[in-house]
């Protein structure tokens, strides 16, 4: 039977940087890419991590090259993407996935040097890489970068203000780049995770999870790294080539419970 839709909804040989890809959901995400056929930068500042992710969708089957880099050095990133380039034949989707936390309050000792590295891996390191990688990207006509955010980019608690500007930033970014590239074919969206079950919120306790989730998220639980990862998928495909400045929350509707 002749097939009625035209628009693809693979990414099979496509190349594809993901950073903070060697735990959480930036490991699902090059787990579900190179699932579906991608060829995956794994791109971590934990060379063992690294590895790891590696080895396991080798063995699965998939095609992937690891690459530690600390995403806050501008040198380490503009040697990343030529070499992924080089390595892979060229690049087309990138996933700007690392990400940190250094809580604090605002009148802490420390507060000036968690903003300044907060700010280097969560927002500057994002525009650094789509710089790097914008030659490569526009090369194909399909270019994809997803950028990933929080739901603190729309909304705010104490003591995480380093990393809530970061997102706001983030999304702030992701609109400006898709107004300002999208007519070099290049889409920019953002993915908006909720609370998810990574190694940033294993140290919560689990009855505090559970308390939360009941009283703030209508599904009543914590996210999946893999969840967020399909999301994230479905921006990139060829299919999804008039997304471009979209904020999707990945969050079991909690942004939008008024309690």
């Amino acid at each position: 039977m002749t097939r009625l839709s035209t628009l693809s909804r693979s990414i099979a040989g496509k190349v594809a940087l993901v950073t903070g890809a060697a735990s959480g959901m930036g490991r699902a995400t090059a787990h579900l890419f190179a699932d579906e056929g991608a060829r995956v930068a794994v791109v971590d500042v934990v060379g063992e991590g690294v590895a790891t992710v590696v080895k396991e969708i080798e063995e699965a089957g998939g095609e992937a090259v690891g690459w530690v880099c600390d995403v806050a050095d501008p040198d380490a990133i503009t040697a990343l993407v030529a070499e992924v380039a080089l390595r892979f034949g060229g690049l087309d989707i990138l996933i700007n996935n690392a990400g940190i936390s250094r809580p604090g309050p605002v009148e802490g000792e420390d507060y000036e040097a968690s903003w300044a590295a907060t700010l280097d891996v969560n927002l500057t390191a994002h525009a650094r890489l789509v710089r790097a990688a914008l030659p490569h990207l526009e090369r194909g006509s399909e270019g994809r970068v997803v950028n990933i955010a929080s739901t603190e980019g729309v909304g705010a608690q104490p003591f995480v203000s380093a990393y809530t500007a970061s997102k706001h930033g983030v999304i702030g970014l992701t609109r400006a780049l898709a107004v300002e590239l999208g007519q070099r074919g290049i889409t920019f969206n953002c993915v908006c995770p909720g609370p998810i079950e990574t190694g940033m919120t294993a140290s919560i306790p689990d009855a505090a999870k559970a308390k939360f989730a009941r009283r703030r998220v209508p599904l009543r639980r914590y996210g999946q790294p893999e969840e967020v990862a399909h999301a994230t998928l479905s921006l990139v495909l060829p299919a999804a080539s008039y997304i471009n400045g979209a904020v999707l929350l990945v969050d079991g509707g909690l942004s939008i419970q008024n309690n």
